[in-house]
């Protein structure tokens, strides 16, 4: 079991010049896969900030991290520094592998700025980007650090998610549509154990109180159980409600 972060860096996205694209498509990724992202943040390229989030995400012991941006070689490029700052609290190394194909793609004109990108984590692993040759990196096989462009980012990913995370259990879902305030079924949404995922959404849009209450989990038979807990109430209670 896994928690799945993604942390999009990018100024330019939260001051509107620019639309994030990175969010829906590294949630439908997973979820071929019978995951769901646990949690994603969009933020600037701040050194505090992200400080902030990598910290917070190494301290989850089920963390996977989905980096998009900021591992170029412009003064506004903080990831690859800060990475290795705080998830492996040694300084930069020159990745000879990556220094080769700077090389080999810019000739003179990876000097003396371009070639900065080479230096990466220690123990950094490349991704190869399939546009320009020009790698994202990752670490433990749990920290994948991709460039911010969607043409270059997305397949990158797309191959370590196939990689990595390819397997899962599956997930099974109950839900139903029912005619009444989700208020009134609070007290059996306390009974429910810890780790079946609870989605409860009121819906306004005709004159009668309604809500979509959704149930998933791993085991099918606990998870019919506890779905049955709901469907009796409303049985008993003649109020109307479908399965969806």
């Amino acid at each position: 079991m896994y928690n799945f972060y993604a942390v999009i860096i990018g100024t330019e996205i939260l001051n509107g010049r620019r639309e994030d694209k990175h969010f829906i498509f590294i949630r439908d990724l997973l979820k071929e896969y019978g995951h769901t992202l646990f949690c994603t943040f969009i933020i600037k390229d701040d050194k505090d900030l992200m400080r902030k989030c990598y910290k917070m995400i190494k301290e989850d012991e089920k963390a996977v991290l989905f980096n998009f941006g900021g591992i170029g070689s412009t003064p506004d490029d903080l990831t690859r520094e800060i990475a290795a700052e705080i998830f492996t609290q040694k300084p930069l190394v020159v990745n000879e592998d990556f220094k080769q194909d700077i090389i080999e793609r810019f000739k003179q004109e990876a000097y003396p700025h371009r070639i900065n990108m080479a230096q990466l984590p220690i123990n950094a692993n490349l991704i190869k980007n399939p546009i320009n040759n020009m790698s994202g990196f990752e670490l433990d096989h749990r920290y994948f650090f991709v460039p911010g462009f969607v043409q270059m980012s997305h397949p990158m990913l797309k191959d370590c998610v196939k990689k990595y995370f390819s397997t899962s259990k599956r997930m099974f879902r109950k839900t139903l549509l029912a005619d009444i305030s989700e208020n009134f079924l609070i007290d059996i949404m306390k009974t429910l154990p810890e780790d079946i995922e609870l989605s409860s959404l009121p819906i306004l849009k005709t004159g009668t109180p309604q809500v979509e209450l959704s149930l998933s989990f791993y085991d099918e038979k606990i998870l019919a159980q506890e779905f049955k807990k709901f469907t009796d109430f409303l049985d008993e209670e003649y109020i109307k409600y479908k399965i969806l």
